[in-house]
């Protein structure tokens, strides 16, 4: 296996890190809305302010209680090598996919990124990742391998999410990029609030409370014009 940075070298683990969540990594993640683009098309967001605030309802009960806590135990267990809790934690993300499409995109966000770590000569011996493990599984074990602490990485997860949402609204919404690095400055300081949070959660408090969201992916996957796929 290729050897990779440590904590003790934060800067090639930063370097890993922002090669991670760059809008460059060829995995797709461009491609899909997250039910941003129903929640549009309904009107349930319309302009900055309503933007702002599905983004922080979905930081809040989603991605805090979701895919940020699984990242710090998924980068904890493939640091003890243990595939049993990674598989038990990827099959628990599988389960809560509330739609064909959000289950799609994790799956082959995943599917993506896998084989651009075996590109780059980056995957694990045979059997520590699952054969279709979810993209938060591999995110986090890219993560972990290039030394990235489990705090920075879900910091970097939600940053990517967060510019991967705002790029949705800035091609489907009349929202200038301006407009855009305002909702940034008002979010940033409630994704480090979300990694606070997320930290603190135990096994029994965790799952996605997102209603709205399985919602506007459900109806997404039925709607006559999208630029996003389904």
């Amino acid at each position: 296996m290729p050897t990779e940075p440590t904590a003790s070298q934060p800067d090639l683990a930063l370097l890993g890190l922002m090669q991670l969540v760059s809008p460059a990594l060829p995995i797709g993640a461009f491609a899909f809305s997250q039910g941003l683009e129903s929640a549009f098309e309904l009107g349930w967001v319309r302009d900055e302010q309503t933007l702002a605030e599905w983004l922080s309802g979905v930081l809040e009960d989603g991605l805090t209680r979701c895919e940020l806590p699984l990242i710090e135990r998924l980068t904890t267990a493939f640091d003890l090598q243990d595939r049993v809790v990674v598989g038990y934690w990827d099959d628990w993300l599988s389960a809560t996919r509330e739609t064909a499409e959000l289950a799609a995109e994790d799956s082959r966000l995943g599917a993506s990124l896998k084989r651009l770590l075996g590109s780059l000569e980056l995957l694990p011996s045979e059997g520590l990742l699952p054969q279709q493990a979810c993209y938060v599984t591999v995110f986090a074990y890219a993560a972990h391998m290039r030394g990235v602490t489990a705090r920075q990485a879900m910091l970097g997860f939600g940053w990517a999410w967060l510019e991967n949402q705002l790029a949705v609204a800035c091609k489907a919404l009349p929202l200038g990029h301006t407009a855009a690095q305002r909702v940034i400055e008002q979010l940033r300081p409630e994704l480090v609030a979300a990694v606070d949070g997320a930290l603190a959660l135990e096994d029994d408090e965790l799952g996605p409370v997102l209603p709205g969201v399985a919602l506007a992916s459900a109806l997404h996957e039925t709607q006559y014009s999208r630029l996003f796929r389904s």
